[in-house]
């Protein structure tokens, strides 16, 4: 009999083509099958929460599979980290109900992007930040993220290759905040869009470089017109930060960004 099993995973993937697996095999979804199938002896099949795509990192990626044999929690955290990559590890495991599934039972994702902003760019924070040279207005980024919050037709920021069945999705939070020379986007959705993310930050920093008014970014949820938005943001900043479910599933949810910059930790 089939057992299902939770994971929580981190993973930097600077180096990865996305979650998603593909021929090539340079995916997280690919490192993670390989290791998981070493300690369950067979092929192994995931599911995720939120596929990323190439250069898209995870603090709290969730996925599940199934699995007939039997091993202890801790071969599924320690010895699946065994056989992974560096930057991919395994934070838990749980054995979950059958219905249980990490993409469907997801109440709400969450995303943070992080956007260093300064006149040269950085060293230390490739790969692990966006960057713009250009001074930045936080209040003017403020009242253009407000404009997002709610229910809406996301089109303007959706990529034209997205699969999604519906443009229409709710976003429950969307926040700008500075720490030094780094601006913070968090956004909490039901779901989002392929790129919705990282076209809201490129709108944003259209705003807060003066290119637009705040108003402009309800204007582009209006129109409903993808090319009248901005350019889609460099993917180097983007953690897929949390993903929620309901209390009844018992998951530790422990979301977290490890960086080499000061911010504080959830």
């Amino acid at each position: 009999m089939a057992v299902r099993i939770a994971l929580g995973l981190e993973y930097d993937g600077t180096r990865f083509a996305g979650w998603q697996s593909q021929a090539h095999g340079n995916t997280v979804q690919d490192a993670l099958e390989n290791a998981l199938g070493r300690i369950a002896g067979a092929v192994v099949r995931t599911a995720c929460a939120g596929r990323t795509d190439a250069g898209v990192h995870a603090a709290a990626q969730v996925v599940h599979f199934d699995t007939p044999v039997e091993r202890p929690l801790n071969a599924w955290v320690r010895g699946v980290n065994s056989h992974l990559p560096d930057t991919v590890a395994v934070r838990w495991a749980r054995e979950v109900p059958a219905e249980f599934h990490a993409r469907f039972s997801a109440v709400s994702r969450s995303y943070r992007y992080v956007l260093h902003n300064h006149a040269v760019r950085p060293a230390l924070l490739a790969g692990r930040a966006g960057w713009f040279h250009l001074p930045l207005d936080l209040e003017a980024m403020r009242a253009g993220a407000a404009c997002l919050v709610g229910e809406h037709d996301f089109t303007a920021f959706r990529a034209a290759e997205c699969q999604a069945k519906s443009p229409v999705k709710t976003l429950h939070r969307a926040e700008v905040t500075r720490q030094g020379d780094c601006f913070v986007f968090e956004f909490r959705a039901n779901a989002f869009l392929h790129h919705m993310v990282r076209n809201m930050v490129g709108a944003l920093v259209f705003v807060g470089k003066g290119k637009h008014p705040p108003e402009w970014i309800a204007a582009l949820l209006e129109g409903r017109n993808r090319t009248l938005a901005a350019p889609t943001f460099s993917p180097a900043g983007l953690y897929l930060h949390g993903i929620e479910y309901e209390p009844r599933w018992q998951l530790p949810m422990n979301g977290r960004i490890i960086a080499p910059f000061d911010l504080p930790l959830p």
